[in-house]
């Protein structure tokens, strides 16, 4: 893959750890990682493969993650606004007016507010395994923990399979969330297990304070005026990449994208999980962001 220019950029007082992979007089494309994950969670071969579709490809670690600013959640506490607002710190630091965005999972969800409140930064979007930002999930999770039957006119819960994974109460480290990425991975596709462990071993060593990026969770769950705008206001071309096996997020929360957001195409992926942890799928998903 070609060299990668490695940088610290600020946004506010807060330190964010960049890298950007390409040649840089070429349309960017910023990739948005998912909840606590940092930039090493955005598979090499997807990287590498958008540089040969002809763009330069921009990682970085969110707040609370990786080699970035750990924030004091309960003294300074965040939105998905204020992650957003890092990604144009982002832009900002390596001289972009925009770019071609591309999340995953909560990733996914600030794709969305850029999409919503930054038109004029998005060239395109691209949300991956990701639901309709500002949906409050939390009716819905809470039935599916109390045993109680899907509401039917909500979006569906996740797995079984997922939850098991949250009431089994593993000790945090590498081995949980090697057992947890196996449950995203889904039961279709072959689990790159050696491939997941390293990435997962790599994350551990490069963290500031591992614990911090559960501040993720509460940020995605604190309500905020700014999430609730419809996504209809959306005008960057769209595409939607979900998996048909995703057990956090199943198809529907993907369908309900792509029906929100005018103009948006519906990528379903046969055997895709929640993450990209099956050999192939990162060229696979790669091939289908918007550019």
């Amino acid at each position: 893959m070609v060299d990668a220019d490695e940088r610290f950029v600020a946004s506010g007082p807060l330190r964010i750890w960049t890298e950007r992979v390409g040649d840089p007089e070429l349309p960017a494309v910023l990739m948005v990682m998912g909840s606590g994950a940092q930039s090493v969670s955005c598979p090499d071969a997807l990287v590498g493969r958008l540089v040969e579709r002809g763009v330069q490809v921009l990682r970085f670690d969110h707040r609370d993650t990786g080699r970035s600013s750990v924030v004091d959640f309960d003294a300074h506490p965040y939105t998905i606004g204020d992650m957003a607002r890092d990604c144009l710190a982002v832009l900002d630091g390596y001289g972009l007016d925009s770019a071609h965005v591309a999340g995953t999972s909560l990733g996914g969800m600030i794709a969305q507010w850029l999409g919503v409140h930054a038109p004029d930064r998005v060239r395109s979007l691209t949300v991956i395994s990701s639901t309709p930002m500002g949906h409050d999930l939390r009716p819905v999770w809470a039935r599916a923990q109390a045993g109680e039957p899907a509401d039917p006119d909500d979006l569906p819960p996740p797995a079984p399979a997922y939850f098991a994974h949250l009431a089994a109460g593993l000790p945090a480290g590498v081995e949980s969330d090697v057992t947890l990425f196996r449950v995203f991975n889904g039961p279709v596709r072959p689990f790159d297990e050696p491939a997941a462990r390293a990435m997962l071993e790599l994350a551990l060593s490069r963290a500031t304070d591992p614990a911090a990026a559960a501040n993720h969770g509460r940020a995605a769950w604190t309500p905020s005026p700014d999430v609730l705008v419809p996504l209809s206001s959306i005008t960057a071309p769209t595409s939607i990449v979900h998996g048909d096996q995703d057990p956090v997020h199943p198809p529907a929360h993907g369908k309900a994208l792509a029906a929100a957001i005018p103009g948006a195409v519906l990528h379903i992926v046969p055997g895709m999980g929640h993450v990209m942890t099956s050999p192939g799928l990162p060229e696979q998903i790669a091939d289908l962001i918007r550019l």
